[in-house]
């Protein structure tokens, strides 16, 4: 699935907000009449959009995989649906800024959060005023030091302990991450960060761009960099970028 997280509060369930768990939860208890809990493969921030995003639920009914084999008559009854009548119904409930590519059956071991192998982020700048994609991309104006940026790229897959690019008082009990890919990719009118790990830490992705925009467009050298890297402190880092330019663009599971 994917989705566009402008008028969303992030993936997960708040009270009294508008998320995408929450309208996920409501349009599959509705299409499978029973209560449907939905369990995302990550928690994307306020604003945040997903061009790729995995999630979970369980249901007794049995879905009829192989569509075209039985009879009109036969295929209308609600238990005998194929996985593209699901779709197609379940995206019928859904609003506009949410879409639904693919469901499939998979092993009752398998967890749209804990099976994820990684997770890969793409953040997106335009040096152009962006006009019909202006909800999807930071507008920075002039060039910026990508070597020295990319110098710092390289920090970044050397480094284990991301607590200075981490949101302060979060409930999770270790800052560790296993970051294989961060690239900063140079485009005809922008630039884009790339970015894969095990696990991501709220807020890691943002604070990183907005710490490497410093180190662009030269308020901070590498030196510095490492520094604010070993700190373990989020008061040294740079200014979250915003939230539009951020999408979650992969997910990877081992599937048996």
């Amino acid at each position: 699935m994917a989705y566009d997280g402008t008028d969303f509060f992030g993936w997960q369930i708040q009270p009294g907000q508008r998320t995408v768990q929450q309208i996920m939860t409501d349009a599959l208890s509705t299409l499978f009449q029973e209560q449907v809990s939905v369990t995302g493969a990550g928690r994307t921030d306020t604003g945040v959009h997903a061009s790729h995003f995995v999630a979970h639920f369980d249901t007794d009914l049995p879905i009829d995989s192989d569509p075209g084999r039985k009879p009109e008559k036969e295929r209308k009854n609600r238990e005998n649906r194929s996985l593209e009548d699901w779709v197609f119904k379940l995206n019928r409930f859904l609003p506009a800024d949410i879409a639904v590519f693919r469901i499939q059956e998979v092993p009752v071991e398998m967890h749209a959060r804990y099976s994820a192998t990684y997770r890969t982020y793409q953040y997106h700048i335009s040096r152009e005023k962006p006009l019909f994609d202006r909800s999807y991309a930071l507008y920075l104006f002039g060039s910026l030091n990508v070597p020295a940026i990319q110098q710092c790229c390289r920090v970044i897959l050397e480094t284990k302990d991301f607590t200075s690019f981490s949101k302060l008082h979060t409930d999770v009990k270790t800052n560790i991450c296993h970051v294989t890919r961060a690239d900063w990719v140079v485009l005809e009118k922008g630039y884009r960060f790339e970015i894969s790990a095990d696990r991501f830490l709220r807020n890691m992705v943002r604070s990183l761009v907005g710490t490497l925009l410093e180190v662009g467009k030269g308020k901070l050298d590498l030196n510095g960099f490492r520094e604010i890297v070993e700190a373990r402190d989020r008061a040294r880092a740079g200014q979250s970028a915003p939230a539009q330019g951020l999408f979650l663009a992969d997910i990877g599971y081992n599937m048996p």
